[in-house]
């Protein structure tokens, strides 16, 4: 590995390490602040997307104190819950029944082939530049054969930076269409929210993506 490369990825783990760190400061501020958040148009998107019976394994990343573990789980499907924030992991483990896994996004470590669906929603954002092509791959590798990766990011003009004590990118759409695809997933759909407002009131961008042969 190159000193470039070394320094990177140094840079990388120490913001996800201050990131993280500003999680676990305010989980519980975190958790009333986002309680009500409506995302049920998202849980949609991911599960209609996703081929064959239910109920359905889904991995959501990035997953918080559990408000989304919680709703899949009443939809009748298998959730795992996954989280660098410990105190984050703590609190949803606490308030529901599922696996709940302590893993940062720059260190994963998923079983092969396990999930049908994984549900991103504004976590992925996190992953430095450096990484989310390594990121995006490995979340390919945990899906099943034809498995659905749903992604909900602040969107942008492909900034890159610290917005107070937490680390971000903000992609537009062609620079992320061409990241995801290239880890191996072809687009099924993307969509802008909240739902029912002008473009430039919308910041959030949701994509919909399917494992290809090749993922």
């Amino acid at each position: 590995m190159n000193k470039s490369r070394r320094d990177d990825d140094a840079a990388a783990r120490e913001a996800a390490a201050i990131t993280l760190a500003e999680y676990d400061g305010m989980a519980e501020a975190y958790r009333h602040g986002t309680a009500d958040h409506d995302v049920s148009q998202n849980i949609a998107a991911l599960l209609d997307a996703i081929e064959g019976e239910a109920p359905h394994a889904i991995l959501d990343l990035g997953c918080g104190p559990g408000r989304d573990l919680r709703a899949f789980t009443a939809l009748g499907h298998e959730a795992v819950g996954l989280d660098g924030a410990a105190e984050l992991v703590a609190l949803a483990r606490a308030e529901t029944d599922c696996t709940v896994l302590l893993q940062d996004f720059l260190a994963l470590d998923l079983p092969v082939a396990r999930f049908d669906g994984i549900f991103a929603n504004a976590s992925l954002f996190h992953v430095p530049s450096s990484q989310i092509a390594r990121v995006l791959g490995e979340l390919a590798a945990a899906l099943k054969p034809g498995g659905v990766l749903f992604c909900s990011n602040p969107r942008g003009d492909n900034q890159e930076g610290w917005v107070g004590g937490r680390y971000g990118c903000f992609w537009d759409l062609a620079t992320w269409r061409a990241l995801v695809t290239g880890a191996g997933f072809a687009e099924l759909h993307h969509y802008y929210r909240p739902p029912g407002r002008p473009r430039h009131e919308q910041p959030w961008l949701a994509t919909v993506w399917r494992k290809g042969e090749a993922g």
